[in-house]
């Protein structure tokens, strides 16, 4: 595991570069270049707000802001894109870079290395995006920002090893890439954020609270909508344990598989 990590170090500079690389091929010809990065998913946050705003806007209390709905999505948005990115990168970096890993000698952790990367800067451009949003909303969350560094570090953890263990599985079985998007989308509407847990059905409730993003998404929502720090409390704690304890699964999978998925590809 130690030696994955030092070769990852060893390739630095071509994880950074090929991150670097994938961004210019992607705008070469673009005229708003990386602003589409940003556009995309606040284009997705005013869809949902022009349609939803006049009916849940009066459900979140504790927010004195007219755009409180508005600013409710962006900050549940923030963390939810980084999260599905990453997964998705993870489900198809392996079957998209089979020719690759046939034709040359890298060390394979640079790809799952690059994917976080890429997504990582995208997330970067929105996260300014979101908060210039809400400083001209009026709800800029000042030094409570600061949590949000452990909670990235919890998220992108817990994407990582959901990405691996299912990007992995789709070299052998290619069907779970055509089950993780749809099971991606059902898990978008199990996690509070077009919606306020508390205008579903209680019963409803206790499964949404069974989503293991429940918590990371609810403390996005602490931390930019409501001013105050996440709720360290044992739920949470116990999601620290189990997303460090799935990175390492989905590391140690994609060690022992390496071999076997470069003669399946």
């Amino acid at each position: 595991m130690f030696g994955m990590f030092k070769n990852l170090w060893r390739y630095r500079g071509f994880v950074a570069s090929s991150i670097a690389n994938e961004f210019s091929v992607r705008f070469a010809r673009s005229k708003l270049g990386g602003l589409w990065m940003v556009i995309h998913p606040l284009t997705q946050v005013a869809i949902y707000a022009l349609i939803l705003s006049n009916v849940l806007s009066a459900k979140l209390p504790g927010i004195d802001n007219k755009y409180a709905y508005a600013i409710y999505l962006v900050a549940g948005m923030l963390g939810w894109s980084l999260f599905t990115e990453i997964v998705s990168k993870c489900l198809t970096l392996f079957t998209d870079q089979g020719n690759l890993m046939k034709k040359m000698i890298f060390p394979r952790i640079t790809l799952p290395a690059i994917a976080v990367g890429s997504s990582l800067v995208n997330n970067l451009f929105l996260f300014a995006a979101v908060m210039l949003v809400l400083a001209f909303l009026g709800n800029f969350p000042g030094d409570t920002i600061l949590w949000l560094v452990p909670l990235y570090a919890l998220l992108v953890s817990l994407a990582v090893g959901v990405g691996l263990i299912f990007g992995v599985l789709n070299v052998f079985v290619r069907d779970v890439g055509q089950v993780v998007p749809i099971f991606l989308q059902l898990l978008f509407w199990f996690t509070p954020i077009v919606y306020p847990i508390k205008v579903i059905p209680e019963e409803l409730q206790q499964v949404v609270m069974m989503n293991p993003l429940y918590p990371i998404i609810t403390s996005f929502h602490n931390v930019l909508v409501y001013h105050r720090a996440p709720d360290f409390d044992c739920s949470m704690l116990t999601l620290f344990a189990c997303s460090l304890g799935l990175l390492i699964l989905g590391l140690f999978i994609f060690r022992r598989a390496a071999p076997e998925m470069v003669d399946s590809l």
